[in-house]
């Protein structure tokens, strides 16, 4: 395989592989970090070579990790931002300019394994990116010439039942989002009961309904037609345990978040379906329902969303997708926040910058002691998420957000 054009670290970093005598690996916690550990679990397992599997939430568990004293030998691997000694030899596949994942699938091949195609496609879909895309071309093709992939009518749901499937997405916003039954009621017209006897047209049906319902809804923006453009026509997954591309990347997502040893399982081919999908309908669920009962509030350049409970990056996520007159979107919850854009510039600075001005603020009388507020941050691809004390209330972060974009 070539390496002209290439920075010295792929190759350096694969001798360091390949001597290691136990391989750590710390991934961010989302779709594109699952995927990438996984893919490289995977070439470690092929080889014999011992590994560990970790997610961490922030750029802060990641670093604590990353340092922990090794035995000689020993690697780690850091999938996302972590702040770790430049004289080490730990490799980062950091995954801002371009999703974790690709650079993971450069690993893999440096080490002689082959990749698979369906998880690194996942992992992209999961990191904004689309399946065939770019550098990802090749990729796509390799899955469709192997039979892993397969275009078709529909929507790229996690689930053969289509009703399942868009009840829980977190890749579509319409008025019957989170709620199965009034999913089930809106495509009452396009599906039966019995899911495994749809036909081409049938998916045709079901995709037109969904579009419509997901455009023409009070709240919709103009993005929303972009957004549902790609949920249709999913590229099917035959031979894997979730139906379509777009809902793997949709479950690695969830996973990440709520279940990531389930996650790494799944990306590494294990059976553990069931759980996944489980894992999968409730943060779903949770998400759709604290956007149903959101405050919202326009800014220049940011739509804030605030919620009670809920996971802060999935709905920061949809509303960016379907909800938002504005490219970025804030979600503030309960002592946690997340940031999403529609835009292609990354969020680090931003939300570094938010970070460092929420642990300048005083923290509450009954932290009287402290000495600031406790802020712990993760920078993803066209993503951030903040985790903070108490003492911080939402115009503080919406100020340090504003001043920032």
């Amino acid at each position: 395989m070539s390496t002209e054009g290439r920075p010295a670290e792929p190759a350096s970093a694969t001798n360091v592989l390949e001597s290691a005598g136990f391989v750590r690996l710390i991934a961010r916690a989302d779709g594109d970090g699952l995927a990438a550990s996984g893919l490289l679990a995977t070439a470690l397992a092929d080889r014999g070579t011992p590994f560990q599997v970790t997610v961490g939430r922030t750029v802060t568990e990641r670093s604590a990790r990353a340092r922990t004293p090794t035995n000689e030998g020993d690697i780690t691997v850091v999938v996302g931002t972590a702040d770790t000694a430049a004289e080490t030899d730990d490799i980062r596949l950091a995954g801002i300019d371009r999703p974790s994942t690709l650079e993971a699938v450069d690993l893999v091949r440096e080490l002689g394994a082959t990749p698979d195609p369906v998880l690194a496609l996942a992992g992209v879909v999961a990191g904004g990116s689309d399946p065939g895309a770019g550098e990802t071309e090749w990729l796509l093709e390799t899955a469709l010439d192997r039979g892993l992939l397969e275009q078709r009518p529909g929507v790229a749901v996690p689930t053969a039942d289509p009703v399942d499937g868009l009840a829980h997405s977190t890749r579509v916003r319409a008025p019957w989002s989170g709620d199965l039954a009034a999913t089930r009621d809106a495509l009452s017209g396009a599906v039966d009961d019995e899911p495994d006897t749809l036909d081409a047209d049938d998916h045709r049906a079901i995709a037109s309904l969904v579009a419509l319902d997901a455009v023409g809804a009070a709240e919709a923006t103009d993005a929303a037609a972009t957004s549902i453009g790609r949920l249709l026509r999913p590229y099917a997954t035959p031979s894997h345990a979730v139906a379509t591309l777009g809902g793997l990347a949709d479950v690695l997502e969830a996973l990440a978040r709520t279940q990531p040893g389930t996650g790494t399982a799944l990306a590494m081919g294990h059976d553990v379906r069931d759980a996944a999908l489980d894992a999968w309908r409730e943060r779903g669920r949770r998400a759709h329902a604290a956007l149903e009962g959101a405050s919202t509030g326009r800014y220049d350049g940011l739509f804030v969303v605030g919620i009670d409970d809920g996971p802060v990056e999935a709905v920061a996520a949809i509303a960016a997708a379907y909800r938002s007159p504005e490219p970025v979107v804030l979600t503030v919850g309960n002592g946690e926040a997340a940031i999403a854009t529609r835009e292609p510039d990354p969020l680090g600075a931003t939300v570094e910058g938010i970070a460092r001005d929420l642990e300048g603020t005083e923290p509450d009388a009954d932290a009287a002691d402290a000495d600031g507020t406790d802020v712990e941050y993760d920078i993803g691809r066209r993503r951030g998420y903040l985790r903070y004390d108490g003492g911080v209330d939402d115009s503080t972060i919406i100020a340090a957000a504003r001043d920032l974009l």
